[in-house]
């Protein structure tokens, strides 16, 4: 069983191993690199090969061990004022110190991407690179510490890799993980669906042996807790609408056609690239970005309401792309612009003024797509004029409707009724505006209308209020 387990282990650990080489690898060819020395398997063999190109680095080879050092040398000397980025091993990276040592290379102009060894291949090398079973690791990390050449990276045990929803499944999180970076309390949890102690699947004890505090509790299960209340406040926030429903737009079809929230996380810090935002086809930074708004709002088809937020968060992420990439141009294309907040108008001046953005009064009516550059091509009227336009672009950020995240079952149990849209209706919107169907039970936020970050502040202090007025009476 045990064998199993390490098994699953180490093939997750080889497919983010070879995750992470393939992103430094392409940013140090955007960083201007001329190649990345690795190996390639062609006819049915692995040897060294110089990569020039993203597309060539889908062919890098990890496995089995090669002796690089000989090749690494042939490139320098052939081309010595040129810089390369080298997939190698702890004994490679040796290799080419000894041959500096000796003055028959030298190692400028060269960057070092590390292969973390599997333990079948140490053992075959006879290696004394500290490899480790996980199920005995303690989480000390004092190996890191003791590793010359850095070849020791801190993991996270779990071999279980499902889509990060925080990252909207732009990349992958363990079952174990942290849910969001500013989570409160800051501790991990369990994922109960995925977990393969939780689901039975195996006696897999990866995160228990990591854990010095010893906080993996196994047979703790949910509770239905009966508590009584005398209000309860409903802000259940909101979701957003599938827009690959709207076949126009290609979404899901066309590769680089994304979300507001997707383009969101992608400019994040925090998010799947660092902040760098990248085209999904091929890794490249678009220049030229494109936002369509209102998709699948305002719309009879769909949802007809106007879902308040987009307007303002394309022209911040606009705003956010020229900051990441100066001289990039943002074309948004609207109905109306409703920017009715204080200062709203001011930022929308700010934008066109000194981050490069254009705002197109037209709906698009679809998008095609260019195939020798992967370019979406987007059909509008510009109802300025009256002309039906196309607009080439390298990226699409389509503005999605957002919609109250509260089930009709959950409002059955609470015994509050939802208006046409699917919001806690309000009876009495002018007196009580916050108050839903049946007293003692209040709405704030999104689910109640839409609405931004501020205005639903604003309604949980009224909400609060209101239940402390209500609870004050009895």
């Amino acid at each position: 069983m045990a064998k199993k387990e390490t098994t699953v282990i180490a093939e997750a650990e080889k497919v983010l191993d070879r995750e992470r080489i393939e992103k430094e690898a392409e940013k140090a060819l955007e960083e201007g690199y001329d190649g990345i020395i690795g190996l390639r398997r062609r006819w049915g063999h692995v040897s060294p090969y110089l990569f020039t190109s993203k597309k060539e680095l889908k062919e890098l080879e990890l496995e089995p061990r090669y002796n690089l050092a000989t090749f690494v040398r042939q490139i320098k000397n052939k081309w010595p004022d040129k810089k390369f980025a080298v997939v190698s091993r702890g004994c490679d990276e040796r290799a080419l110190d000894k041959l500096e040592e000796l003055g028959v290379l030298s190692k400028e102009g060269l960057a070092f991407i590390g292969i973390t060894c599997s333990m079948e291949q140490a053992e075959e090398c006879n290696c004394e690179k500290p490899i480790y079973n996980t199920f005995d690791c303690t989480g000390c990390w004092k190996c890191i510490e003791k590793c010359e050449k850095d070849a020791v990276t801190r993991i996270n045990v779990c071999p279980i890799l499902v889509p990060d929803e925080f990252n909207i499944g732009l990349s992958h999180r363990k079952a174990i993980y942290l849910t969001f970076p500013q989570a409160v309390p800051k501790k991990n949890i369990r994922d109960a669906e995925h977990c393969l102690r939780i689901t039975e699947k195996l006696e897999c004890k990866g995160c228990e042996n990591a854990c010095e505090a010893n906080a993996i509790v196994h047979d703790m299960t949910d509770e239905i807790l009966d508590i009584d209340v005398g209000a309860i406040i409903v802000a259940t926030g909101l979701d957003f609408y599938d827009v690959s429903k709207l076949e126009e737009y290609g979404y899901g079809r066309i590769k680089n056609v994304v979300t507001a929230i997707e383009n969101e996380r992608l400019t994040a810090a925090s998010g799947p690239t660092m902040g760098e935002l990248k085209r999904p086809s091929d890794g490249k930074i678009p220049h030229n970005i494109a936002f369509i708004q209102c998709v699948g709002s305002r719309d009879f088809r769909y949802l007809p309401y106007c879902s308040a937020v987009c307007c303002m968060h394309a022209t911040k992420e606009a705003m956010m792309a020229y900051e990441h990439e100066p001289g990039t141009k943002s074309t948004v294309f609207y109905m109306d612009m409703r920017a009715v907040g204080k200062r709203f108008q001011e930022y929308i001046a700010r934008a066109k003024d000194e981050y490069n953005v254009s705002y197109v009064r037209g709906r698009p009516g679809r998008i095609e797509v260019d195939p020798k550059n992967d370019n979406p091509i987007i059909w509008y009227e510009d109802t300025t004029t009256g002309e039906i336009k196309s607009f080439e672009t390298e990226l699409v950020v389509l503005s999605q409707a957002m919609i109250p995240q509260i089930t009709k079952e959950l409002a059955e149990i609470l015994g509050i009724e939802l208006d046409e849209n699917g919001f806690v209706k309000a009876p009495e919107k002018m007196s009580h505006p916050l108050d839903t169907t049946k007293p003692g039970i209040f709405a704030c936020g999104y689910v109640h209308s839409p609405r931004d970050i501020p205005d639903s502040v604003t309604q949980a202090s009224g909400a609060a209020g209101r239940v402390a007025e209500s609870l004050g009476r009895r």
